[in-house]
């Protein structure tokens, strides 16, 4: 499944500023929906290293009104990128269906027990640090295994929270408290991050280290980078691609389904 990515920030690294209002956020949603997305991810607080925290009312604001004119019109599933409880509740009283939390429901004492009432789908996101200081001097002794052991460590606190295995999936996290080497290595083993039979969902988008590896940071040249990318996870297992451009992606996951020989709703199509 593909979930197209509706960032509503001034400050997004790759297109801060170009959907914020009801009205243009709900044009870019259509135009994803149309270009095979199953998922909208609506995120007013822009995770990208360095950034400032946003207070809760203007994430409110920024997020809110655009899920509930998303879901008054469109039946598909809504996502709420928040690491905050009160924006999480708010957005699912809106219409949303998942809680994408970069901080793997660590960040806010109040989500789990949020998340776990609602019944909500959970993306579960490994991150070392915090966006504002992620960066300054990852480390990690064995990235794939650490990563793995935290998957492990949230599925067992969050099922044992009452939250149901069936609602979670995880992210690896490309690009928060990694550096390259560490985002190439996770890359290469992705297949061995999968904890007790749950997807995994992955965010490789114009990421900053698809330059480096380029020699080049212009994010215009990042996009077809990403699409090799996503066919490359898919053909690991990943099940869910957290993308900006949605009909490149979506090819992309249709020609590994037809190397695979399987099919997802909505990616295999016989024609």
């Amino acid at each position: 499944m593909i979930m197209g990515i509706l960032n509503v920030t001034p400050d997004s690294f790759s297109d801060g500023g170009r959907y914020q209002g009801v009205i243009p956020a709900l044009e870019h949603a259509r135009s994803m929906i149309v270009e095979g997305a199953e998922i909208i991810d609506v995120g007013g607080e822009s995770t990208r290293p360095g950034a400032d925290p946003v207070v809760t009312s203007e994430e409110l604001r920024r997020t809110i009104p655009i899920i509930e004119a998303l879901r008054a019109e469109w039946d598909g599933l809504i996502s709420i990128d928040t690491s905050k409880a009160e924006v999480a509740q708010k957005a699912l009283g809106a219409g949303a269906d998942i809680v994408n939390d970069v901080s793997g429901l660590r960040g806010d004492a109040g989500m789990i027990d949020i998340c776990g009432e609602s019944g909500c789908g959970l993306v579960a996101m490994h991150m070392q640090g915090e966006p504002r200081t992620m960066q300054a001097s990852p480390h990690y002794d064995n990235v794939a295994e650490e990563v793995r052991c935290f998957f492990g460590e949230r599925y067992e606190t969050l099922t044992a929270s009452g939250i149901d295995a069936e609602c979670l999936c995880f992210d690896p996290g490309i690009g928060f408290g990694k550096t390259l080497e560490h985002n190439l290595a996770l890359l290469g083993h992705l297949d061995e991050l999968v904890v007790r039979g749950r997807p995994l969902l992955i965010g490789l988008s114009r990421k900053s280290f698809i330059g480096k590896v380029l020699g080049d940071d212009s994010s215009v040249l990042r996009e077809w980078p990403t699409v090799a990318l996503t066919a490359a996870a898919r053909l690991q297992g990943v099940l869910l691609h957290r993308v900006h451009a949605v009909k490149e992606n979506h090819d992309a996951l249709r020609m590994a389904e037809a190397v695979l020989g399987g099919g997802l709703p909505g990616i295999n199509d016989p024609s």
